[in-house]
């Protein structure tokens, strides 16, 4: 089994090409901005623009987690509000029909703690499909 590694704010550092990397994907959402702007008549998001589902509902951290869990929104127990979306990645609009990966985003209400660019007690996860492995599921 691999050993989880407790978050620290050393753990992570900006990479040398970070800034550029960032430039390149703004660049690249405004390329699919722009059609999509000119084929709605207004502006959508640049990926997930499809909504498929919200859901409201709770999550609970239950007492006694591992310590290698117990970090971030999991460190103590309780419960919290959630906000769930479905939606498909592209930043078309796209007929149901048309058969595209899909993403779910997780908006977890109430978590103590410091935050980046989100209102205090707000954290977001998302999930999507996994890239199959070779030769695998």
């Amino acid at each position: 089994m691999t050993a989880f590694i407790r978050y620290a704010p050393d753990l992570e550092a900006p990479q040398p090409d970070e800034a550029v990397v960032h430039a390149g994907m703004v660049e690249q959402l405004a390329k699919i901005q722009g059609p999509t702007l000119k084929d709605d008549g207004h502006a959508v998001r640049g990926i997930h623009a499809k909504a498929h589902g919200l859901l409201v509902g709770s999550l609970e951290v239950l007492p006694g987690l591992s310590p290698a869990f117990a970090q971030g929104a999991f460190a103590a127990p309780g419960r919290h509000d959630v906000v769930l979306r479905f939606s498909t990645n592209p930043g078309d609009i796209l007929d149901d029909s048309v058969s595209t990966p899909r993403g779910l985003a997780i908006r977890n209400l109430g978590v103590a703690g410091e935050r980046h660019r989100h209102p205090a007690g707000v954290q977001e996860g998302l999930l999507g499909p996994a890239a199959r492995r070779r030769g695998g599921a």
